[in-house]
């Protein structure tokens, strides 16, 4: 087994100790199962999705294959107003993609809001 540091927010860290003090094991031990049970979900879950480096050296959620980012399907379904099947013929998917892409965006909704925000606050300061 590797040892990593792991840097957490203040907020988060009590919390994460609170639960594992409420599970009755260990602060390491919390992490593990936390990390093991969501990479578990990731693999059974979805299937179209991958992660790549993004510009800013973040893991970037984007569909399988195609290098398009679940934060380009997840704007134009909510902003754009587009249908899956519209989605799909505009980027080349299958629905099937652009649904699990959805999907995929519902159940991380907070991180990928919080990339979508970061990216157009950078556009607004560039442009």
């Amino acid at each position: 087994m590797s040892a990593h540091a792991l840097n957490l927010p203040n907020q988060l860290q009590q919390e994460v100790e609170q639960l594992a003090m409420s599970q009755g094991i260990s602060l390491d031990q919390f992490i593990l199962w936390a990390v093991t049970e969501k990479v578990s979900t990731l693999k059974a879950s979805f299937q179209q999705i991958a992660y790549r480096q993004g510009a800013s050296d973040r893991a970037v959620p984007i569909i399988r294959g195609t290098g398009i980012r679940v934060q380009t399907v997840a704007i134009a379904a909510q902003n754009w107003g587009m249908s899956p099947s519209q989605i799909a013929d505009e980027y080349d998917l299958t629905e099937a993609q652009v649904n699990e892409a959805i999907v995929f965006y519902a159940a991380n909704q907070e991180q990928i809001d919080r990339s979508i925000s970061a990216e157009q606050s950078l556009e607004v300061a560039n442009g």
